[in-house]
């Protein structure tokens, strides 16, 4: 994105709702030479910023965060447990994104999860374009405690013009009052 580009947006989205919930996935668009800019993200109330810097890096995360106010939320660099530890070990992040699909599957999520709670680091859980299957495991995931912020796990109907599962995954525009805006996913149990 060009620099300066997002900023006029963050104005134009604040200016018309000032009090959403509001973040920002960077995919690694910036380098840690952006760092000045970068801080003018903390005037907007952003719930976090997404993978800002390189999809391996933590040392340069660690030192970003610290420039901030701003929550650097990780995605890409966490591939497991391990990163996640060391992600905290050197403060890169204060929130992280998991996702099944990249971390190695379910029990290797649970792990990461369990390592974010024991340090204090807030988890979502992000989609990863999953059929109906995928996203029921999603959401599974996202009802550990440590999953305390919205999630990114959408209706079947978003990605896929017929779902594989039966009834398909459906989201409603209601939740609980801690996240108003947060899309809540419902799945109905099949008649028997």
């Amino acid at each position: 994105m060009q620099t300066g580009l997002d900023l006029k947006i963050f104005e134009r989205i604040r200016s018309r709702w000032p009090k959403i919930t509001l973040s920002c996935d960077a995919n690694s668009a910036y380098t840690l030479a952006d760092a000045k800019h970068l801080k003018e993200f903390d005037r907007f109330n952003l719930l976090m910023i997404e993978q800002p810097l390189w999809h391996d890096d933590f040392y340069f995360h660690a030192l970003l965060q610290k420039q901030l106010k701003t929550a650097i939320c990780l995605d890409e660099a966490i591939r497991g447990p391990r990163d996640a530890d060391a992600a905290g070990e050197l403060g890169s992040c204060r929130i992280v994104n998991v996702k099944v699909g990249r971390v190695g599957g379910f029990s290797s999520a649970i792990a990461v999860h369990d390592v974010c709670r024991q340090r204090k680091i807030p988890v979502w859980c992000g989609g990863m374009l999953e059929s109906g299957i995928g996203r029921a495991h999603n959401i599974a995931l996202s009802t550990l405690e440590n999953f305390s912020l919205p999630g990114d796990v959408s209706a079947s109907k978003r990605y896929w013009k017929e779902d594989i599962i039966e009834p398909a995954v459906r989201s409603h525009r209601t939740g609980p009052s801690r996240f108003p805006m947060k899309w809540v996913l419902a799945i109905k149990s099949a008649k028997t």
